[in-house]
């Protein structure tokens, strides 16, 4: 699940229902059991999907309490902050989602998620901190 902008395209009015059902059922799974993390990413990647950028980001916070040290959780984490332009805090996420053991950094520079944060100077100055930029890697 490291690409929430996977979709671009428009859903048809049976993928937005079907969407929909999807959600109520995993809401109402997560109110019966708010630790069940699968439910979780089952939610973030629906709300994405959906066009639901504040839900999504919700969960993956949850998700982030739930699995602190999950590299993966942590990164969805930075891709939400990042489409939400909260771009300190996609900084923090990403950070710690590459001492917790991320290392796909191949990935990271082309990520659509991440557009907006690679923009930004200070995400060049952190790879550089982090050990993981490479003065002839592109950053897209």
């Amino acid at each position: 699940m490291l690409n929430k902008s996977c979709t671009k395209r428009k859903l048809t009015r049976k993928e937005q229902r079907d969407l929909d059902i999807e959600i109520s059922f995993m809401e109402g799974v997560i109110q019966r059991d708010p630790k069940f993390t699968e439910a979780w990413r089952v939610l973030s990647d629906d709300y994405a999907r959906r066009g639901m950028p504040d839900k999504c980001l919700q969960a993956d916070e949850q998700l982030a309490r739930i699995q602190p040290e999950d590299p993966v959780v942590l990164y969805n984490l930075a891709c939400s902050y990042s489409m939400a332009k909260h771009l300190h805090e996609a900084i923090a996420a990403l950070t710690l989602s590459v001492t917790c053991g991320f290392s796909d950094f191949r990935w990271l520079m082309k990520d659509p998620d991440l557009v907006n944060l690679r923009k930004e100077p200070m995400f060049k100055q952190h790879l550089v901190k982090l050990g993981s930029y490479q003065p002839d890697t592109q950053i897209l």
